[in-house]
């Protein structure tokens, strides 16, 4: 017998092995007696436990750690000086037992116990638990745990001292609750089987709450997972106290709400934006440079300009200046196609070790592509600009806006308005997602634009842009960009080797002249890629042995007969035509104007011309006949219905450029006065004969270049963009610069003759 320090316990049971922390003072005590005590009566049998540890509350009450040992049998009682109860204990370990009934016992309560977890939806741990139990006294006290045992039966089972008995009264008490959940889970079967399927959904959530609940594993788990996300995400304080207030309202919820799929997409996509996340920039204006020269040739302008940025932010951070979020950069690159737009900005990218990502704007008509959509649309989605904020991973990628002159508008809402909030470097530090709902920081991205034509970009949208313009390459730099990037990559593309096959820049030179006509190199690329498509062919059926160097007849065997031709000197050779130059979206173009006249009254304009154009025709004619007597042309020729023509028809034209080109075509017309076939001219023409400035100038000359044209009539208040055109094109052409429509005519037109020709009416 043991005298023990006694310790009433109200309305819980401690058996052996559990572990607990009771608010008693124990005083000295090592081991003290547990006995339950209900409605003021004691059991006969208590746990034996020894203290591990005390602690000492605020207020000075105690609390003591508590490990149960085994059972003891309760004997006599007596008070010490103290007034706490001692009793004498007879101690009852459980010995280790090899009876075969208790091995069948045991077997039993383990399958009856994995049954039970199975219909509750364990997740294994306890599972794991009961199965690392091997004595089987232990193993019947762990129906102890079970909240679904009464008061009345865990004291059955503490005063069950014989573990064979144990067993028995532990493997009753869980087949008891097994077969309750049995006939539970049979019962929601019928129901369910008959009712409708919203209602069996509402059960089945309702049920999977309650199982939860039970077992201890609601939504709390998921909410901590959120919450520790959260935690560890580097987000502004508004954006995390917004999260805070999402997770919040999704707790209460539970995930058995409709709502709660909705507000864990939102957390998903708050979580998805690298808050805080930057990649760490190389600000090395020579390196950038480096890398610019290597991926591109030319485009002088915008390496320029992107050498300058970075130097810029160099300097800055050397200086220890801070961040100006409203100083960001805009670069729109506007240009024809194929000249290397898109792919500068993946040079810039490399360059400042930033990520690269590209959007698309061509065709976008909804305003919610760039917004967002609201929250209570079903499958709302952010904006483009924060999806590719994840894709990027950091906060400061550089973000290629392409094609933003096709950006659309109609009934969803017009796309290239909600831009002007992200591409003002004054604005965009707050833009706000319609989705997100949150501030969220653009200004340090580096943006770039694209575009063929500025003047379809709408004009607020172009104000906070830094254009740099795109012209055309000269044939001299189509030849280098095809010599060092468009033929090794083609080449590679056929599987052909270096050693194998080779072209000269004199054939590469006729390839640009006679088979593209074009402002960049994509087509150039294509005839490429057939000719040597066509070599790797004629290598493997044995009809040419390596090496093969491609000449003029591979290339005509290859792409067929010429496509384009220099055509200037045929076409004015009669009066009556003049050579202008016009931009487009693909860059710099030749543009002939026809003129003839015939009996009747009026002018006829053809060429599928546009309102400015026709305008600019019917101003022409009036200048030429104001300057009637110094042409030494009767004004009865005026009296005959004239018809302006510009060939191509089907390709839509506008603009005011080609008014003295008009003009002089008429004035050769009527004079009888060829104009000169080298001459290519450009400018609007008033009503008064002056010459106006035009844009698109160095885009014109490459295209006289182009075609063969060695002198260029331009308005005299164009003269300092002649300074944009390449030096070793400058030197090639003469410049006219002129004023009025006299010095026009007096540099176009051939010399009169002796005797002035009849003027040429056709027929």
């Amino acid at each position: 017998m043991t005298k023990l320090l006694l310790v009433p316990l109200d309305d819980i049971v401690v058996f052996p092995n559990m572990n607990v922390t009771l608010t008693v003072d124990v005083g000295d005590e090592d081991r003290v007696l547990l006995v339950p005590k209900h409605e003021g009566e004691y059991a006969a049998v208590g746990t034996v436990a020894r203290v591990t540890d005390r602690v000492r509350l605020p207020g000075g009450a105690v609390a003591v750690a508590i490990e149960g040992l085994h059972r003891g049998v309760a004997g006599a009682a007596e008070t010490d000086g103290q007034g706490r109860l001692l009793v004498e204990v007879e101690e009852r370990k459980d010995g280790a037992s090899t009876d075969e009934r208790i091995r069948e016992l045991e077997t039993e309560y383990r399958a009856v116990v994995e049954e039970i977890l199975e219909l509750r939806g364990d997740d294994g741990r306890i599972q794991a638990f009961v199965r690392s139990i091997a004595e089987p006294g232990a193993l019947a006290d762990t129906s102890g745990y079970s909240p679904d045992l009464s008061f009345a039966q865990k004291v059955q089972l503490l005063e069950t001292v014989d573990v064979a008995d144990r067993l028995e009264l532990a493997l009753s008490f869980q087949r008891e609750r097994l077969s309750t959940m049995q006939i539970r889970q049979r019962i929601r079967e019928d129901v369910n089987a008959g009712m409708e399927k919203q209602q069996r959904e509402y059960l089945l959530r309702k049920q999977m709450d309650s199982i939860r609940k039970e077992l201890g594993e609601d939504d709390a788990s998921v909410v901590e997972e959120y919450r520790t996300k959260i935690a560890e995400a580097d987000m502004p304080e508004a954006v995390r106290e917004q999260a805070d207030k999402e997770l919040a309202r999704f707790e209460r919820m539970g995930e058995s709400s409709p709502e709660s799929q909705m507000i864990r997409s939102y957390l998903d996509w708050l979580l998805a934006v690298p808050w805080g996340v930057r990649s760490d920039e190389v600000l090395d204006p020579e390196h950038t440079r480096e890398i610019l020269d290597a991926d591109h040739a030319g485009l002088e302008d915008v390496k320029d300009r992107i050498v300058e940025y970075i130097a810029v932010a160099k300097l800055r951070k050397e200086r220890g200046i801070e961040p100006d979020k409203r100083a960001g950069a805009i670069l729109t690159l506007i240009g024809p196609p194929g000249t290397g737009k898109t792919s500068i900005g993946e040079s810039v990218a490399k360059a400042l070790n930033r990520e690269f990502v590209r959007m698309s704007l061509g065709g976008v008509r909804d305003e919610a592509e760039i917004r967002g959509h609201r929250r209570t649309y079903i499958g709302a989605l952010p904006g483009r600009l924060v999806r590719a904020l994840p894709d990027a991973k950091t906060m400061n990628p550089v973000i290629l806006l392409d094609e933003v002159d096709k950006v659309g508008a109609d009934w969803r809402g017009d796309p290239s308005a909600a831009l002007l909030e992200v591409l003002d470097p004054a604005q965009n530090s707050t833009f706000r997602d319609h989705y997100l709902d949150v501030e969220v920081d653009l200004s340090q991205v580096f943006f770039i634009a694209t575009a063929n034509m500025a003047e379809t970009i709408p004009g607020p949208l172009l104000d906070r842009m830094e254009v740099i313009r795109f012209d055309g390459y000269t044939t001299d730099e189509k030849v280098a960009i095809a010599r060092g990037y468009l033929w090794p990559r083609q080449r590679e593309r056929a599987g052909l080797q270096e050693s194998e096959v080779s072209i000269s820049d004199d054939v590469l030179e006729v390839v640009i002249s006679e088979y593209t006509r074009e402002a960049g190199v994509r087509q150039l690329e294509r005839e490429l890629g057939s000719i040597l498509r066509k070599t790797a062919t004629k290598i493997v059926t044995k009809e040419a042995t390596p090496p093969v160097a491609v000449d003029i007849a591979a290339v005509r065997d290859a792409l067929g007969r010429q496509k384009f031709f220099r055509e200037a000197a045929e076409r004015t050779a009669v009066p009556g035509v003049a050579t202008g130059l016009a931009v487009n979206v693909t860059g710099g173009d030749v543009l002939f104007v026809e003129a003839t006249a015939s009996p009747g009254e009026g002018l006829t304009l053809t060429g599928q011309l546009g309102d400015v154009m026709k305008e600019s025709a019917q101003i022409a004619l009036s200048a030429v006949r104001s300057q009637a007597d110094r042409l030494g042309i009767d004004q009865e020729a005026f009296e005959r219905r004239f018809h302006v023509h510009v060939p191509a028809g089907a390709i839509p034209k506008d603009g005011p450029s080609a008014g003295i080109t008009m003009a002089t075509a008429l004035a050769s017309l009527l004079s009888g006065r060829p104009v000169r076939h080298t001459v290519g001219m450009t400018g609007e023409l008033t009503l008064q004969g002056r010459v106006l400035p035009i844009g698109g100038l160095k885009q014109k000359v490459l295209a006289a270049h182009a075609a063969g044209l060695t002198d260029v009539v331009v308005p005299e208040r164009n003269r300092a963009d002649l300074d944009d055109v390449p030096e070793h094109v400058r030197e090639k052409l003469a410049f006219h610069p002129v004023m009025s429509l006299d010095e026009v005519l007096d540099i176009a037109l051939e010399p009169a003759k002796s005797k002035q020709s009849r003027p040429h009416v056709a027929a």
